[in-house]
């Protein structure tokens, strides 16, 4: 008779234990922006809701800020580095393809011999990387795992494009995910639209760099309008989704904390997911910009420092991005 393998068994509940985050130093008003771009800081605030943004310096590596927004989750957690069994970080601004940043992340945290690896679904991966973190802890392969998003998108930026130059930023936000006596995570809602991968997208193939005479970095190029468009409606049916799988209601939720692209797509979900007035809505795009993967931590950690949300609140998190690729979920605030 063929031997049995054994299956392994994890905790039944897993949960957001601690949330952390590092912004650059540098601020850039859209004073610093508009004479490249032909345009005024009135017409950005008025298509984007974006006044600051934080460009990473020199040192701000995405290491480095990956390193300082992992030890202020943390320590929120109550958790030791060495008790993280994997690292999750994702990316699309580690501009090397091999290796991931992932395991020299762990490495400088001082992480035992964690599991470590990069996800790379631009602005969508933070909250895929919640979604396979649960399941690790769920699953037994993990017990605490570390998720990671960060970006230095003005590496890949060209800061003469109408379409994109106002909008990216760099920083850095992170969660520790581990086992929880109640749930702290509901179901994720994921997939992705493959009919529209040239939404955005990088301006061209390496190949195609490597094989031009004076060879120019690829920067990013996005179809705003139909980005636009298609974030503000499909998404709402994501967001409404998770929260039903959640087994909750809009009038259970306390907070919803969507990928901070643009103040208008916010307010577009928020209607037709037709949210109550009481539920408080991250707006960290105004000061912050869009910083891709990084983005719903870095506006989760801001509403939890400012209090806006509170230790056990409902939180929908739902982020959308290049692919086109989304993932949401529900969960409890650390």
């Amino acid at each position: 008779m063929p031997a049995s393998l054994v299956t392994a068994s994890g905790s039944a509940h897993a949960a957001v234990l601690g949330v952390g985050s590092y912004r650059p130093r540098r601020l850039v008003p859209n004073a610093e922006i508009v004479d490249a771009i032909d345009s005024s800081d009135e017409w950005i605030q008025q298509r984007s809701g974006i006044k600051t943004r934080r460009f990473a310096g020199p040192d701000e590596s995405v290491q480095m800020m990956s390193v300082a927004a992992a030890r202020g989750a943390l320590e929120h957690a109550g958790i030791d580095a060495a008790q993280v069994d994997a690292v999750v970080v994702a990316t699309v601004s580690h501009l090397m393809q091999t290796p991931a940043i992932a395991p020299a992340i762990a490495h400088e945290l001082g992480c035992d011999a964690p599991v470590a690896f990069d996800i790379s679904a631009a602005c969508a991966g933070f909250c895929q990387g919640v979604g396979v973190a649960s399941d690790m802890v769920r699953s037994g392969s993990a017990r605490h795992v570390l998720v990671i998003g960060v970006e230095r998108l003005t590496d890949i930026l060209n800061r003469e494009d109408r379409g994109t130059a106002f909008i990216f930023a760099d920083g850095a936000g992170a969660v520790v995910v581990g086992p929880s006596e109640t749930e702290g995570i509901g179901p994720t809602v994921w997939g992705s639209d493959g009919e529209q991968f040239d939404y955005i997208r990088q301006t061209e193939d390496w190949r195609d760099v490597i094989a031009e005479d004076s060879p120019v970095m690829p920067t990013l190029t996005m179809q705003g309008s139909a980005v636009f468009r298609w974030a503000s409606f499909a998404m709402s049916k994501v967001g409404l989704e998770a929260i039903e799988r959640a087994g909750i209601t809009v009038d259970d939720l306390d907070v919803f904390v969507p990928h901070q692209a643009n103040m208008r797509i916010t307010d577009a979900m928020a209607r037709s997911m037709k949210l109550p007035a009481t539920v408080r809505i991250a707006r960290d795009v105004a000061d912050q910009g869009n910083t891709s993967a990084a983005s719903v931590p870095l506006a989760l950690h801001r509403m939890v420092e400012e209090g806006e949300a509170r230790p056990g609140d409902l939180a929908l998190l739902i982020a959308f991005g290049a692919g086109l690729s989304y993932a949401a979920q529900v969960v409890r605030v650390p």
